[in-house]
């Protein structure tokens, strides 16, 4: 990056730390520099930076509302990075001492960062960000993925094509990770036949610091390289190593680098080795086995986020001993004299199979276990419950915290803009407090419409903009600029749906009767558009063919070009979606929803759900905040009765209140009484379904124990 006017010296150190990504000052500033060059990135600045020219900045540095802004971003991250007077300082001061290890296998934290591939990523970045507002001492690992998740087209015959492209570690925010030395931290695990390099890398985060590993070196095998090349792939054998790079590597990265965490916090199976690494640390220390687990189990937190079954790693017993007793440090404490009691800490009920399963092990080794919904606390205490065979299932400790999504990032600048201006400019250090949100009703109904109004068009010309891009650069034909969305209408009331393509969230469930469907769309005085987004896994064909038949019904002229996919889904273009649409629209196969929270943030910014009571909407609906249909029906029913039933609530509701409430208009044209339904949902989901409120869950329900503070351990895990 080159170099910057004294003025503005501390430009790049802004641009490298992604606290400026949720900070609207810092946002600001950056799009002040070239609002061009802005949209053009991204929102990338450290790519702004090495496209600007000296002249460029030296001009910046003149203007007033640049410096303004400048030193009100510096000294912002002056306060975020030092921690000082947060929450975390002024309600946890016997802990002021203390670190939390957070291990995910992804994090989505910005789209020019793209390690990440759908929920579990978003939320483990979420939880990052408020960690960092909230003061609570986090350090996270997770992987340098060389290639990320994939990015999607979508053909002319509707099947999904991935295409990987490398993460340019240039125009990124990450730079090595040192050692206590100050040199770039290098590990070095034993496989059989050879050894694996691992190197470092450091994402800065405000008050939050994550450290990612990296397999993508030359002194590795091609094979061993892609180790850490792109999100969920590969065999057994690959997924296998990915884990013993993020469990065991990561921790002994946390000892290279010179932290000692007093608390560790798993985020689904995948990260379970990291417990199995310290179990090994305390038995070099001279501890014997049990002792070793009772000591891992005290400072351990594990977070399930899933009631698939297939969801769950398990590996092959001898798949996983040739691999551990090779490790350094484990043949001569784990794998000598205790290999039957390790293999017994993974062994899960027969009926789920023979093999190693990773959420078994974690669960058996923490402390505190939760589900991230109420309803999937349940789910879970029911699946689990053969691991507690004396304790009935509603006794079984697991307890449940509902997930929750970052308002700051989340929340749409017009929104922001408005609950500045009518609830306080501080309204979001106080978004969490359900006192403040009263006031919204005093919001004129005008104010609230013409906000929502413009996040609808703004997310229109968004669609529009990328559909005339792949028009132009792609040579698409006309059918595919339609399905794109080139046809949409802004005044016509939008429904979106922004979903994994799984066959369990039942995309098509809407398409169930056609021309019923066509009726809602092309009503001649309340039409209705669909906008739909999501990737189907890479492995998944049903989930290819769900998607490729939404594509067709959107060149179907039956629709009228009525329904549209947002190709390639990420966190740039949720942005747009969860702001813009006037509708959520949720129908998984209850109750495989463990929580969902894009409903959470459409919700935060005045768009209500319609939705299945499962996930977080069985806690989340209230009365006019929304709408709810279909039963919560146990796995195993008929499918296709459930379908036909919940098809038929769903068009009922749409035909008869949610579109005509939509279009039922005052005389100077404001739909009144769908703006209480917007406001209501604001009202509700804002302070009750944020990180903030869900951080201080994790700090009062589980990081106080696991940091220490005294209560009453739960009965462990039968092995």
């Amino acid at each position: 990056m080159q170099s910057m006017p004294p003025a503005l010296a501390r430009l790049p150190e802004l641009a490298r730390d992604l606290w400026w990504s949720w900070n609207p000052t810092a946002r600001d500033l950056f799009r002040g520099l070239d609002p061009i060059a802005w949209q053009a990135t991204r929102h990338n600045p450290i790519r702004i930076l090495n496209e600007l020219s000296p002249e460029d900045l030296v001009e910046a540095a003149r203007h007033q509302d640049t410096m303004i802004r400048y030193r009100e971003a510096v000294e912002g991250l002056d306060r975020a990075v030092a921690g000082t007077g947060t929450w975390w300082a002024a309600a946890n001061p016997d802990l002021a001492a203390k670190r939390i290890a957070f291990f995910s296998a992804e994090y989505g934290l910005h789209n020019s960062l793209p390690i990440y591939a759908g929920g579990l990523g978003i939320l483990a970045g979420d939880i990052a960000k408020e960690a960092s507002d909230l003061g609570v001492p986090l350090v996270a690992i997770g992987f340098m993925y060389s290639q990320g998740y994939f990015h999607q087209r979508v053909n002319v015959e509707g099947r999904q094509e991935e295409v990987y492209r490398q993460i340019d570690r240039e125009r990124i925010a990450v730079a090595p990770a040192l050692d206590r030395e100050g040199n770039p931290v290098r590990l070095q695990l034993s496989l059989p036949n050879r050894t694996l390099h691992v190197a470092g890398w450091h994402v800065r985060c405000g008050h939050t610091q994550i450290y990612l590993l990296d397999t993508n070196l030359e002194e590795n095998a091609p094979w061993d390289r892609e180790l850490t090349g792109r999100l969920y792939g590969g065999d057994q054998t690959t997924r296998l190593l990915q884990e013993i790079v993020l469990g065991i590597g990561g921790v002994r990265l946390l000892r290279a680098v010179g932290e000692t965490p007093d608390a560790y916090h798993g985020n689904e199976g995948h990260t379970a080795l990291m417990m199995l690494e310290r179990v090994r640390e305390a038995m070099a220390e001279g501890m014997n086995f049990d002792d070793a687990v009772a000591a891992v189990r005290s400072t351990t937190i594990f977070t399930t986020h899933t009631p698939v079954p297939a969801g769950h790693d398990s590996f092959p017993f001898p798949l996983v001993e040739e691999h551990l007793s090779l490790l350094e440090g484990y043949a001569d404490t784990i794998m000598d004299g205790v290999r039957a009691r390790l293999m017994a800490l993974a062994a899960h009920d027969e009926s789920w199979g023979h093999g190693f399963n990773m959420t078994v092990l974690a669960i058996r080794l923490a402390r505190q276990v939760n589900g991230v919904s109420a309803r999937h606390g349940e789910v879970s205490r029911e699946m689990w419950s053969h691991l507690w065979p004396d304790t009935p299932p509603e006794a079984v400790p697991i307890q449940s915290i509902t997930n929750g999504v970052h308002v700051p990032t989340w929340i749409s600048g017009d929104m922001d803009g408005l609950f500045r201006e009518h609830l306080g400019e501080d309204w979001l250090a106080r978004h969490d407090d359900p006192e403040l949100w009263p006031a919204l009703d005093n919001v004129p109904d005008a104010a609230l419409w013409v906000t929502r109004l413009r996040m609808k068009r703004d997310l229109l010309r968004y669609i529009q903009e990328r559909a005339r891009h792949r028009w132009a650069e792609d040579h698409v034909d006309p059918g595919q600029a339609i399905a794109f969305g080139a046809l949409l209408a802004p005044d016509v009331f939008t429904i979106g749906f922004a979903r994994r393509f799984a066959t369990y969230k039942r995309a098509g469930l809407i398409f169930r009767d056609p021309e019923r469907l066509r009726r809602i769309l092309y009503h001649a005085r309340r039409p209705v558009q669909l906008v739909f987004a999501g990737k189907a896994h890479p492995a998944d064909e049903a989930g290819k063919s769900m998607l490729q038949s939404v594509y067709r019904a959107a060149r179907d002229p039956m629709f009228a070009g009525r329904i549209a996919i947002l190709e390639d889904y990420d966190m740039h273009a949720a942005h747009w979606l969860v702001q813009g649409v006037d509708l959520w629209l949720n129908n998984p196969r209850a109750p495989l929803e463990a929580c969902g929270t894009s409903g959470m943030k459409a919700g935060i910014n005045g768009v209500p759900s319609l939705s299945i009571s499962d996930g977080w909407w069985a806690e989340g609906h209230a009365e006019g905040n929304g709408w709810i249909f279909g039963a919560a029906d146990p796995m195993g029913s008929d499918h296709a009765a459930q379908d036909e039933r919940d098809a038929e609530e769903l068009y009922a509701l749409l035909e008869n209140t949610i579109v005509p409430l939509y279009y039922a208009r005052d005389p100077s044209g404001i739909p009144t009484s769908w703006l209480r339904v917007v406001r209501r949902s604001i009202q509700t989901v804002t302070p009750a379904f944020s990180a903030r409120r869900m951080m201080k869950e994790y700090v009062s329900k589980l990081y106080r124990e696991a940091l220490g503070a005294s209560a009453p351990a739960p009965p462990p895990a039968r092995f």
